[in-house]
């Protein structure tokens, strides 16, 4: 039997085609503790994605399973609390980071593009997501001939730090992966960003940005595929941000039920 204390709402059947919450009903006047507790179990595990420890080792040891070496590298920021006080740090790398990444980049020849792998504001996006759509996405850069630098792990990164590492390697592109800022009901949601003739000092209109990446998102077939694209349209017209249009088609065996995907000029780290 139902709560006889619940007043249903007229919307309800539209909660079966979203995940928002809204058709909750009422208790008196208030919200039925049900979904209050929903509510706050949500909160709480968004501001665990923003706090939780991001071990880009771990990470990195994962990653090099998918056949790529893998660097790990450290934003200026030197702690969770200064990265989140500061973001023109995260934007930024360390100085040993810095002299390490130069290091390299100077043995090895110019590249088609770069990647960054960071936590940014979502360390279980970062640790979640990443290696699926990697795993997704390098099977189709390798088929169509792109010369990959390393994959770059990077501790409390934003998304302009994708600029000072793309400018190190020489990069025509660089591609940032990063935890995007946790909704109360997407706390794993991946974001991608990507920039053509990546350098210090590139605004947000220089990139393009994919998001909701998850599994009750954009899977990570669907933005591998729709990634694949808009990199060889930014590699080929030699643009992108605001001047790159995202007409990908989608990808045939698309069945996503979950929310629609976002892609735009940029997304806020």
């Amino acid at each position: 039997m139902g709560d006889l204390s619940l007043t249903p709402d007229p919307w309800e059947e539209l909660r079966g085609i979203t995940a928002a919450r809204i058709a909750l009903g009422r208790s008196g006047g208030s919200v039925p503790t049900r979904a209050q507790l929903d509510f706050r179990l949500a909160h709480a595990r968004a501001r665990d994605a923003v706090l939780s420890h991001f071990d880009p080792d771990e990470l990195g040891e994962d990653l090099r399973t998918l056949g790529q070496p893998v660097l790990v590298a450290e934003s200026a920021a030197r702690d969770r609390a200064e990265f989140l006080q500061r973001p023109d740090l995260g934007r930024r790398l360390g100085h040993a980071s810095r002299a390490d990444l130069v290091e390299h980049a100077a043995r090895g020849a110019r590249c088609d593009l770069v990647i960054i792998i960071s936590d940014g504001l979502s360390t279980l996006a970062a640790t979640t997501q990443s290696a699926p759509l990697l795993a997704a996405l390098l099977p189709l850069l390798h088929a169509s001939g792109w010369v990959l630098a390393p994959l770059v792990v990077a501790r409390h990164g934003r998304v302009g730090l994708q600029d000072e590492i793309g400018e190190i390697f020489r990069a025509k592109i660089s591609l940032m992966l990063l935890g995007e800022r946790p909704g109360l009901g997407s706390a794993d949601s991946l974001g991608a960003y990507f920039t053509h003739a990546p350098a210090i000092g590139m605004t947000d209109a220089d990139r393009n940005c994919i998001s909701n990446i998850r599994p009750g998102g954009l899977t990570a077939a669907e933005a591998a595929h729709k990634l694949h694209y808009l990199l060889t349209q930014a590699r080929t017209l030699g643009l992108s941000g605001v001047a790159l249009k995202d007409d990908a088609p989608m990808l045939p065996t698309s069945a996503s039920t979950g929310p629609l995907p976002h892609s735009a000029t940029h997304q806020e780290d």
